[in-house]
């Protein structure tokens, strides 16, 4: 296993209870990065993030603040005082809450001796289909259209990167140069079981087109093998 290869593949506790999480993690001594969502927060709160740094893991906080700047500043504040080192907001909170956000979260890591976060703009859900994404939001332009947009407006406004699905990356990576970061959810290994997903990449591919890190949750966290799953994700990426 590569360590380079390792970086990149961030595991999704989605569907943990909290004690299931930490033991999970403890599990796969390889793993070097975690992603904390809402239900796994939620249930298990600040703690949760702070025991699974205590594992020596890296936490990705996906809780995608969207609020008045204000309110947003002073939550990502608190998460990066967390030591959590990818923080999702919603781009559509506008450049000014994304300005705030950006700064407040860089002063209190720096505060605390921590590492300062990237930031990661949700462009648009994967769950809005384009007829429905019309319909209900009234939005003239087009999803393809839209998420572009709304990555621009984040990249002025400072933020570090953007969440965005496999069908996204490409086009996103030629507006948007590294460092700037393509983190994909969406992600199948190689003969792997599509679960919900139906717009997926393998890692390989997902790299080959510009990620920069991948989000990976069933094909590890319900193989029977954990550890051995996590092995071969990382064999196939750095193949």
């Amino acid at each position: 296993m590569t360590s380079s290869a390792a970086d990149r593949i961030i595991v999704a506790l989605d569907g943990m209870a909290p004690e299931q999480a930490l033991a999970f993690a403890a599990s796969v001594p390889e793993l070097r990065w975690v992603k904390v969502g809402l239900e796994l927060f939620v249930a298990g709160g600040p703690a949760v993030v702070r025991q699974l740094r205590d594992q020596g893991k890296r936490v990705f906080l996906d809780l995608k603040f969207h609020d008045i700047p204000a309110t947003m500043a002073g939550a990502c504040r608190s998460a990066a005082r967390l030591g959590a080192e990818l923080i999702t907001v919603h781009a559509c909170a506008g450049s000014e809450a994304l300005r705030v956000a950006q700064a407040a979260a860089a002063e209190s890591a720096a505060a605390a001796g921590l590492a300062q976060p990237t930031l990661l703009a949700v462009t648009v859900l994967t769950s809005w289909d384009p007829q429905r994404f019309a319909a209900e939001l009234v939005i003239d332009e087009t999803v393809a259209d839209y998420v572009p947009r709304l990555a621009q407006l984040a990249a002025a406004a400072g933020i570090g990167g953007c969440v965005c699905s496999p069908l996204e990356v490409a086009a996103l990576r030629a507006a948007h140069r590294e460092p700037f970061a393509l983190v994909t959810p969406g992600i199948r290994p190689a003969g792997a079981a599509l679960g919900d997903q139906q717009r997926v990449m393998t890692p390989a591919q997902a790299v080959t087109a510009g990620a920069s890190h991948l989000v990976i949750g069933r094909p590890i966290t319900a193989a029977a093998d954990p550890a051995g799953a996590f092995a071969a994700c990382c064999a196939e990426l750095a193949a």
